[in-house]
């Protein structure tokens, strides 16, 4: 039997409230949807490493990220998670093109699935390469970001709310690529949205938070 593309129960405590999750799923895209504030960023940190759950454990494609029963809990930086952040954190001092380079830098000796120039093509940013992030729209913002992310050689990525502020043209752009890139690469994807026919249209699996 093949490994669960992500086995989740976790709990994270915050401040008032502890937020709890439980996601087994074979598909490579799923999706965690709730109204804003739920906690679903939250999730996602803990995936990624960046806060720590209070009990539970994290495995992606079969390989445990974090077990507190076994006191297993890989740094960032050995999770191999590609983290679209809802804000895009592109760096304003650096181009597009040196926005993408940075995406290699953490691949930790993983191939990437393409190189900076096949990544800019399939994100529609090749034009864009010698722009500065303040010179972008919201939607080049987050497909420079997609792109950057997929340059890591991820194990899986983490797509925070990909779609939030865009006008209808540009979300339906982002959904394309989002789309694209799970059926070009069968990369385990789990996508946060509040907006429930965005995920119905994107995953095989929905877990309301």
């Amino acid at each position: 039997m093949s490994a669960l593309a992500f086995d989740i129960d976790i709990a994270v405590a915050r401040p008032g409230r502890s937020i709890e999750v439980r996601i087994a799923s074979p598909g490579s895209l799923v999706a965690l949807v709730g109204p804003s504030g739920m906690g679903k960023t939250s999730v996602l940190d803990a995936i990624a490493g960046l806060l720590r759950p209070s009990r539970g454990h994290i495995a992606v494609g079969g390989t445990r990220l974090f077990d507190a029963a076994a006191n297993i809990d890989l740094p960032p930086e050995q999770r191999g998670a590609g983290y679209v952040f809802q804000d895009s954190r592109l760096f304003p001092h650096l181009t597009v093109e040196q926005n993408l380079q940075f995406g290699t830098r953490y691949s930790a000796g993983r191939a990437p699935f393409a190189d900076a120039a096949e990544c800019a093509e399939l994100l529609g940013i090749t034009h864009l390469l010698h722009r500065r992030p303040r010179e972008l729209s919201g939607g080049e913002i987050r497909r420079t970001a997609i792109a950057r992310a997929l340059l890591r050689a991820p194990r899986f990525l983490l797509l925070d709310e990909p779609t939030a502020s865009l006008d209808d043209a540009r979300r339906q752009d982002i959904l394309r690529i989002v789309e694209e890139i799970r059926d070009r690469f069968a990369l385990p994807i789990l996508y946060v949205s509040h907006d429930r026919s965005e995920v119905d249209r994107l995953a095989g699996h929905v877990v309301e938070l």
